[in-house]
C-alpha cells in the first residue's frame, strides 16, 4: 500500500504547486517555484516509471465503479513523454510570457495542467480516465483565452464546446462498456465479455465508433477538428505548443485505452467500424495538409498541420496490427517533440518581430539564425526526410498499412506520401525564404533578433532530439515494441 501511494506524487506535486504559483507576484520567485514543480514532477514521473506495475484504489463508489490508479507500460510511456516536454516548454515560457502579462495566472494553470495529465496517464479504469480527461479540458481553457480578447474568448468557448460534446459521446460508450465488459479496468487485450457481446456485435461496433469520434475530437480528427485552428492562433505560443504537441495526445491515449485495453483488437479487426475510422483518419490527414498548404497565418498553418499529423497516429492505431501500433506510438513521440519545437519557434519569431504572416518572414533566418535552423530541423522531421525522426515513424505506418489492410492500406500509404509532399510545401518556404531572401532584401539594415537562452536552449534540445532519435531510434523502438507485444 505504501509503495502504491507514490503514484500520487506526480499528480499532487504540480497541482499543489500550481495553487501556490497563483499567489506569487514576484517574477523571480515564481520562476523558481514553477521550475521546482515541473522538475520535481519530471523526476517523480521518471522515478515511478522504474517501479513494477502498481495500483491504488482511491475511492470506491459502489459496485465496480471506483477512482483507480494503475501503473503499466502505457502509463510509463505517457508520463515520461509529457513531463519531459512540459519542462522544456516551461523554461521557454519564462521570457515569452513577459509580453503577454498575467504571468502568475498562466503559470498557475500551466503547472496544474501537468498534474492532471499525470493523472490521465495513471488512470487505471475508464471512469478515472474520463474524470481526468474532463478536468484537463476545463483547466486548459484559461490557457486559450489568456489574452482576454474577443477572439480568444470565442476560441476558448469553441474549444470547450467541441471538447465537451466529444467527451459526451465517449460517456455514452461508458454505459455500454460497463454492461458488456467483465470490468472497465484497463487490461491488455481487452475485457469484453464475448458471451454478452454475442449477437450485439454491430451495436458494440457503433459504440466504439462513437467513442473514437468523441475522443478523436481532442486529437483533431474529423468531423470535430475545427477547434484546433481556431484556438491555436489566439493562445500564447507556449500554450499553443502544448495544446498541439501534448493535449492532442491525451485524446490519443484515451483511444488506445478504449480500443486495446477494453474492446480488444481481435474483436474490432475487420469490422465496418474499423474501415470507417480508417477512412476518417486518412481524410483528416489529407484535408489538414491541404488547409495548411493554403494558410498564410503562421500559427494557424501549424495548427492545420497538427490536424493532419496527429491523424497519422490514428491511422496507425486503427490498423489494429502491431506494426501500425509501433508506428503510431513513434509518431506520438516525434510529433510531440517536433510540433512543440515548431510552435515555440513561431512564438520566438512573433515575440521578437511581431510578424504573424508567413509572407512577412523573408530574411527571418538572417535575423534569427538559431531559431530558424531549429525550425528547419523540425520541418524536415515532420516531412519525414531521413535521417530525422519523422522518417522512422512514417516508415512503420506505411508498412503497417501495406502489410495487413489490402487496397485501403495501400491507399493510406499513398495519402501519407502526398501529405508529406504537402508538408514540405507549407514548411520549407519559411526556411528557404528565411535564409535566402534574394537581392531585394535590405542587408544594410539587418538587425539580429535572437531571443535569450530561456527560449533558444529548449529549441536546440528539441531540434537535437528530432535528429538524434532518427539516427538512433533503436532504444525507443524496443520500448514501444514491448508495449505492442503485450497487446498483440
Amino acid at each position: 500500500m505504501f509503495k502504491s501511494i507514490v503514484l500520487l506524487l506526480p499528480i499532487l506535486l504540480p497541482l499543489i504547486g500550481g495553487l501556490v504559483v497563483f499567489r506569487m507576484r514576484d517574477a523571480k520567485a515564481r520562476r523558481i517555484a514553477v521550475s521546482a514543480c515541473v522538475l520535481c514532477t519530471l523526476v517523480s514521473a521518471v522515478g515511478v516509471s522504474f517501479l513494477p506495475d502498481l495500483s491504488l484504489r482511491i475511492w470506491d463508489l459502489g459496485g465496480s465503479i471506483a477512482i483507480y490508479l494503475r501503473l503499466d507500460a502505457m502509463g510509463r510511456f505517457f508520463l515520461c513523454l509529457v513531463s519531459g516536454i512540459w519542462t522544456l516548454v516551461a523554461f521557454f515560457a519564462y521570457e515569452y510570457m513577459q509580453h503577454e502579462g498575467r504571468e502568475e495566472r498562466f503559470f498557475g494553470f500551466y503547472t496544474m495542467t501537468l498534474g492532471i495529465l499525470m493523472g490521465l496517464g495513471l488512470a487505471g479504469n475508464l471512469l478515472t480516465l474520463y474524470m481526468f480527461y474532463e478536468m484537463m479540458t476545463l483547466i486548459t481553457v484559461p490557457l486559450v483565452i489568456h489574452n482576454g480578447s474577443r477572439e480568444a474568448v470565442a476560441a476558448g468557448f469553441k474549444y470547450l464546446g467541441y471538447s465537451t460534446f466529444g467527451a459526451g459521446l465517449a460517456l455514452i460508450g461508458f454505459f455500454f462498456l460497463n454492461r458488456y465488459c467483465s470490468t472497465t479496468e484497463f487490461s491488455a487485450g481487452g475485457t469484453l465479455d464475448f458471451s454478452l457481446a454475442a449477437g450485439n456485435e454491430n451495436l458494440l461496433f457503433a459504440v466504439w465508433l462513437l467513442m473514437m469520434i468523441g475522443f478523436g475530437c481532442k486529437a483533431g480528427m474529423m468531423p470535430l477538428q475545427s477547434w484546433l485552428p481556431t484556438a491555436h492562433p489566439v493562445a500564447p505560443a507556449p500554450a499553443s505548443a502544448v495544446l498541439s504537441g501534448i493535449i492532442t495526445k491525451a485524446g490519443v491515449l484515451a483511444i488506445i485505452r478504449v480500443t486495446f485495453y477494453l474492446f480488444g483488437a481481435d474483436f474490432l479487426r475487420g469490422s465496418w467500424a474499423q474501415t470507417t475510422l480508417l477512412c476518417l483518419a486518412l481524410a483528416t490527414v489529407f484535408a489538414g495538409s491541404m488547409l495548411a498548404y493554403k494558410e498564410k497565418v503562421f500559427k494557424k498553418r501549424l495548427a492545420y498541420s497538427t490536424v493532419s499529423q496527429v491523424s497519422y497516429v490514428l491511422f496507425g492505431l486503427f490498423l489494429l496490427n502491431s506494426v501500425g501500433f509501433t508506428g503510431a506510438l513513434l509518431q506520438v513521440v516525434f510529433h510531440a517533440l517536433v510540433k512543440n519545437l515548431l510552435f515555440l519557434a513561431a512564438g520566438a519569431v512573433i515575440y521578437k518581430t511581431g510578424k504573424t504572416d508567413v509572407r512577412e518572414l523573408v530574411g527571418i533566418g538572417k535575423q534569427m539564425p538559431i531559431v530558424i535552423w531549429c525550425f528547419a530541423f523540425g520541418a524536415l522531421s515532420l516531412i519525414g526526410i531521413p535521417p530525422t525522426a519523422g522518417f522512422v515513424s512514417k516508415w512503420y505506418l506505411a508498412q503497417g498499412g501495406i502489410a495487413d489492410y489490402g487496397i485501403l492500406g495501400i491507399v493510406g500509404a499513398a495519402i501519407l506520401l502526398v501529405s508529406a509532399l504537402l508538408t514540405a510545401g507549407y514548411l520549407l518556404p519559411v526556411v528557404t525564404r528565411g535564409f535566402f531572401p534574394g537581392r531585394d532584401f535590405d542587408y544594410a539594415n539587418l538587425e539580429k533578433k535572437e531571443p535569450s537562452g530561456y527560449m533558444t536552449v529548449p529549441l536546440v534540445i528539441l531540434a537535437a532530439l528530432a535528429v538524434l532519435l532518427g539516427i538512433f531510434p533503436g532504444g525507443l523502438i524496443e520500448w514501444i515494441s514491448g508495449i505492442s507485444a503485450v497487446l498483440f
